[in-house]
C-alpha cells in the first residue's frame, strides 16, 4: 500500500491529526492494534478531560465539539488548590480570567468516539484495525512499515501515536526520559450530598493526593493517588465500603457520598521523548510528552501537537514541497518543544514538591501558596493562559 501519510494509533491524538487533513487531497492510513468495534465505541474508562478555550476551538474547527451531548460536557468554573490539612488553598477563578469558566470536563471515550465517527467518514483515510507494526525501514525517499499480517505500507510521512509506551518511538530510533513516580491513580464518579459549585479542587493531602471534578449535577470525579500497596486495599471494596472510604479521605467536604459505576486504576508514568522527529516521522501525542495527569496538560499538549503538525504539513503541501522533509519536522519540533518541555518541567517541579511529606517540604509547600494566593497578577495569568483561546 502507498499513501501519503501513515499514522499509528488510532487514540485521539492520531485520529485528531487525520481529521486535521480533512479535505488537502492527502492520503491517510491508520494502523491500530484494537479491533475497529473497541476504537467505534469506546467503553467508559473514568477519565474526565479538562479542556482549555484553545482546545475547545480546535475540536470546534475539527467538528468533535459539535457531537457532545450538553449534558455530558460539565463547566469547570474555578479551580483551588490546598495543601496539607488547610482549610482553603490558592484559588483561581474564571473572572480572573474574564471568563464564565475556566474550561470544561468532557468525558475521555466521548472524545473517542466522536473522532472516530468523524475520521471513519473521511475517503481518503483507511483504517485499518487489529493489526500491529512490527518493523519501520527508509527505502528510496519513502518510510515503510512492516504490519503483523506480512503486510506493507509505504509513505512520505510516518506519525507515532501509539501512547507514551510507543513502540514506533522505539523502532525509529528515539529514546525518551520515563519517570516511574512508584503510584498508582484511580479515577470513579461519586455523588454528594452538597453542592461543587462547579470549583475544581486539587488536594495535596499528607499521604494521598486527590482531585474533585465537578460534573453536572451533585456528582463529581474523583482522582485518588496512592502507593500500589495502599491502592490494592481500596480496589477490593465493595462501593458502599469505597464511597465511604472517599467520605472519609475528603474528611466530609461535600457530604454524604455515594459510588457511580465503575472504577479504573492506572500506573503513574510521565513520559518526554528525547527528540519528536526522526527522518520522515514526527511523534504526537503521549508518544511525544506523556505528562502527569497533576496539571490536566496532557490532552490539550497532545492537542495543540497535532495541530502545530497538521499546519506545518499542509502548508507544504499547499507550496507544493515535501511533506516528510526535514525542514517540515524541524518546524514542527521546534514548536512543539517550546510549548511542551516549560509545561512538562513545572509540572514535574510541582510534583516532586507537593508530594514531599517531610516537615521541612511541608512548610515550603504551604509558603508557596500563601504567596501564590496573595499575588493577583499570578492567578490572572494561570486564568488568561487556560481561558486564552488560542
Amino acid at each position: 500500500m502507498n499513501v501519503d501519510i501513515a499514522i499509528v494509533g488510532a487514540g485521539p491524538a492520531g485520529l485528531c491529526f487525520a481529521r486535521s487533513l480533512a479535505g488537502s487531497g492527502l492520503s491517510i492510513a491508520i494502523v491500530e492494534r484494537q479491533p475497529a468495534a473497541a476504537i467505534a465505541e469506546p467503553a467508559f474508562d473514568g477519565r474526565e478531560i479538562a479542556l482549555t478555550h484553545a482546545s475547545r476551538a480546535i475540536l470546534e474547527r475539527l467538528g468533535l465539539w459539535q457531537r457532545f451531548e450538553a449534558g455530558e460536557v460539565s463547566e469547570l468554573g474555578d479551580a483551588e488548590v490546598i495543601d496539607g490539612d488547610a482549610s482553603r488553598g490558592l484559588l483561581v477563578s474564571a473572572a480572573d480570567g474574564r471568563s464564565p469558566q475556566l474550561g470544561w470536563l468532557v468525558p475521555n471515550h466521548l472524545i473517542r468516539r466522536a473522532a472516530y465517527e468523524l475520521v471513519a467518514g473521511q475517503p481518503e483515510v483507511e483504517l485499518m484495525t487489529g493489526r500491529e507494526v512490527r518493523g519501520v525501514a527508509r527505502e528510496a525517499g519513502r518510510i515503510v512499515l512492516s504490519l503483523d499480517d506480512g503486510g506493507r505500507i509505504q509513505a512520505r510521512l510516518l506519525v507515532a501515536a501509539d501512547s507514551r509506551f510507543s513502540q514506533v518511538r522505539r523502532m525509529l530510533g528515539i529514546g525518551a526520559r520515563s519517570y516511574d513516580h512508584g503510584r498508582r491513580m484511580l479515577v470513579a464518579r461519586l455523588a454528594h450530598e452538597r453542592p461543587h459549585g462547579h470549583v475544581a479542587r486539587e488536594w495535596f493531602d499528607y499521604g494521598q493526593t486527590l482531585a474533585l471534578l465537578p460534573l453536572n449535577g451533585d456528582r463529581a470525579s474523583v482522582v485518588l493517588t496512592l502507593p500500589p500497596q495502599e491502592m490494592a486495599a481500596i480496589e477490593v471494596l465493595d462501593d458502599v465500603a469505597f464511597a465511604a472510604d472517599m467520605q472519609r479521605r475528603l474528611r466530609g467536604r461535600l457530604g454524604t457520598m455515594g459510588a457511580i459505576g465503575t472504577r479504573h486504576v492506572y500506573p503513574l508514568v510521565s513520559v518526554f521523548a528525547d527528540r519528536f522527529t526522526a527522518s520522515r516521522a514526527a511523534l504526537v501525542g503521549d508518544a511525544a510528552v506523556g505528562m502527569h495527569p497533576v496539571t490536566a496538560h496532557g490532552f490539550n499538549l497532545g492537542l495543540q501537537g497535532q495541530a502545530t503538525l497538521a499546519e506545518a504539513v499542509l502548508r507544504a503541501q499547499g507550496e507544493g514541497r515535501d511533506i516528510g522533509s526535514d525542514a517540515v519536522m524541524d518546524q514542527y519540533r521546534r514548536r512543539h518543544r517550546a510549548a511542551a518541555w516549560p509545561i512538562y518541567a513545572a509540572t514535574r517541579l510541582v510534583v516532586r514538591v507537593f508530594t514531599d511529606d517531610r516537615a521541612v517540604a511541608r512548610g515550603l509547600r504551604g509558603a508557596i501558596l500563601r504567596v501564590a494566593n496573595a499575588l493577583p497578577p499570578f492567578r490572572r495569568a494561570i486564568a488568561a493562559r487556560l481561558t486564552e483561546a488560542g
